[in-house]
């Protein structure tokens, strides 16, 4: 299996980033964070400019109608810079729900407005229990719960009763939703819709994961620019051997993520069975990558690191609530636990490594797995 992105992958990828380095940053963010909305429809129109709205519209819908893998270097810049949860919600996951829409269906009407940047989408997912940007967005992906599974709602925002809430990041703006499902606002009945969602769940998992991916990079790069100016007993301090310790462990924890990462973005493109795990791996590896870089990026730059005048506070508070968002820590532990144990009829595999009363031919199955083991214990 080959991970190498494509010289166009990361050509794309590098414009980007030198687009947001000019358009987003610290000091222009802090502004925008400090209006009342929290958002710029300057920086909007020139997002959209630059073809992000569109990436994953399908052409027949005037988008580039790229696919999941495309969006892994760039989700990643989208946290390194901390762009605001718009961009993601509504042009990576509401698209995909949208166009999982049939051909034709009136919904998809939202998508050419979409990638042509005159609309917002807020998805109120099952596993998030308040919705980002619910205040801001012209129309709600929502969620009926059925016995029968999940239905998919399009709600123009006129008719949700949206209550904003607090975010310990200022550029979050989460709401508390309520709304009544009606007939006219169903798009998709409880069977497809929870497929929907459940695709809907795997992309928002994994994009909170690649920007909490970005999100350490930046944390150690502006840790290593601090500790190569900063000085202590006429000494700069990154000549330190501890200073020097918390940052290469960063290093390393990053880079063990990168490939639990990527391998869970290759699953969801392709549709593969083990979907979930791979998401709620990615995202445990990525979140203790992001929570790491926060601890050791502020204990190099001491308290001082946490006040409004330091940049680094703006991104150790983004990581912490994306390590909430699309399933926290426990939500993702259970997930892949079970996944990982919890599947008996699997002959041979962790699911059977604590299978005491394995039938005969179940023994010699694994037996045959493990040839360097003299005996399996039936």
């Amino acid at each position: 299996m080959d991970f190498t992105f494509s010289e166009e992958q990361t050509a794309f990828r590098d414009s980007i980033s030198r687009f947001l380095m000019t358009e987003a940053a610290p000091e222009m963010l802090r502004d925008i964070w400090e209006t009342e909305s929290g958002r710029s429809p300057e920086l909007w129109t020139k997002i959209a400019e630059q073809g992000l709205m569109g990436l994953s519209v399908p052409e027949a819908e005037g988008g580039l109608g790229l696919g999941d893998i495309d969006w892994a270097l760039l989700l990643q810049e989208v946290g390194y810079y901390a762009l605001p949860d718009s961009l993601v919600d509504t042009a990576y996951v509401a698209v995909g729900m949208l166009s999982a829409l049939p051909a034709g269906h009136a919904a998809r009407a939202w998508l050419p407005q979409i990638a042509q940047g005159t609309c917002r989408v807020a998805v109120g997912h099952p596993v998030n229990p308040h919705v980002a940007d619910a205040a801001l967005a012209e129309v709600l992906l929502l969620p009926h719960a059925t016995s029968a599974g999940t239905e998919l709602h399009v709600v123009p925002r006129a008719q949700c009763d949206i209550t904003e809430l607090k975010s310990i990041d200022s550029s979050r703006r989460l709401a508390s939703v309520q709304w009544q499902p009606t007939p006219a606002s169903r798009v998709l009945d409880a069977v497809q819709g929870q497929k929907v969602w459940d695709a809907a769940g795997e992309r928002g998992a994994l994009a909170a994961a690649a920007q909490m991916l970005g999100l350490a990079q930046r944390m150690l790069d502006l840790s290593v620019d601090y500790v190569a100016q900063r000085k202590q007993f006429d000494k700069v301090i990154g000549g330190f051997q501890a200073v020097q310790h918390h940052l290469a462990n960063i290093v390393t924890k990053i880079e063990f993520a990168k490939p639990v990462f990527y391998r869970a973005f290759y699953a969801l493109q392709h549709g593969e069975a083990d979907l979930a795990v791979r998401t709620s791996h990615a995202k445990l590896q990525c979140s203790e990558a992001s929570w790491f870089a926060a601890r050791n990026s502020l204990q190099v730059h001491g308290a001082m690191g946490y006040t409004w005048e330091v940049d680094l506070q703006m991104f150790m508070k983004r990581a912490w609530v994306l390590d909430a968002a699309w399933g926290d820590k426990a939500w993702h532990e259970a997930r892949l636990t079970s996944g990982l144990l919890g599947s008996p009829e699997a002959p041979v595999g962790p699911g059977a490594t604590f299978d005491r009363e394995l039938p005969a031919d179940r023994c010699a199955t694994r037996a045959a797995a493990q040839p360097l083991s003299e005996e399996v214990p039936a």
